[in-house]
């Protein structure tokens, strides 16, 4: 068994445990394995282990894995970091999910730019859930009307929601915080059939994430250990 297919053993593993303390069944919950900063061929060791879904940060880098990997595996890609409007195209074109929706500009140009071959690309529209002026994202009152124009653009399906709260020990004060994110899910649902995401917690807060709901949780350095930003260019997002 190689390192990473043990890492991904325990991850569910962790996954199944706190689905199980809360009453939720562990198929509702997808893994989102992180692989920004790291090479394809761990990504393609995740995927000998049967990960199927990755998140990259950084657009560049992970359109040169899509390219290096094709569709080996059936790979599912997954944009979660910072979308600037020179590299929207790049994720219309290559990615399935982009997490990190914010504006309806670049809501606009994603549209636009997904080509017709491909399915609509699946949106989730990020919250600035603690109200941190260093993170992107929109505040929760801002939600109604930009996931509207949103659920508009026939090239976009509107899935759901995601989030990166601020860090916090308690546990208590994580379950909360995934409340909000729950309630302001649940109240899109009514409006919108096709929503059913949360994409919410990472490894120091996945638990309260998926006692409050969380249906997708984003972890890294857990499945492929620490992350060598050295090797990465971050110019690339």
């Amino acid at each position: 068994m190689t390192s990473i297919q043990h890492n991904l053993q325990q991850v569910r593993q962790r996954i199944a445990a706190a689905a199980a303390s809360c009453g939720r069944d562990p198929q509702e919950i997808t893994l989102l394995a992180v692989s920004k900063t790291k090479p394809a061929s761990d990504v393609a060791a995740a995927l000998a282990a049967g990960q199927r879904a990755f998140g990259e940060n950084y657009v560049q880098e992970g359109v040169d894995k899509i390219a290096a990997l094709g569709d080996a595996g059936q790979p599912e890609w997954h944009f979660i970091g910072p979308l600037q409007s020179n590299k929207s195209r790049l994720v219309a074109e290559n990615f399935a999910w982009c997490h990190t929706l914010d504006r309806l500009r670049i809501a606009t140009r994603l549209n636009d730019q997904r080509p017709a071959h491909l399915p609509p690309l699946n949106v989730l529209i990020q919250v600035n859930i603690s109200d941190e002026s260093s993170k992107s994202g929109i505040m929760l009152e801002a939600l109604p009307e930009l996931a509207q124009a949103v659920a508009a653009l026939p090239r976009l399906r509107l899935r759901g929601l995601m989030a990166i709260p601020a860090p916090e020990q308690s546990y208590a004060r994580q379950l909360a915080v995934g409340q909000r994110m729950a309630d302001a899910l649940a109240s899109l649902k009514k409006h919108y059939p096709s929503v059913d995401t949360l994409s919410l917690g990472m490894s120091d807060d996945m638990d309260a994430a998926i006692a409050a709901g969380s249906t997708m949780v984003r972890i890294g350095t857990a499945i492929f250990g620490a992350r060598d930003y050295g090797a990465t260019t971050h110019n690339n997002n």
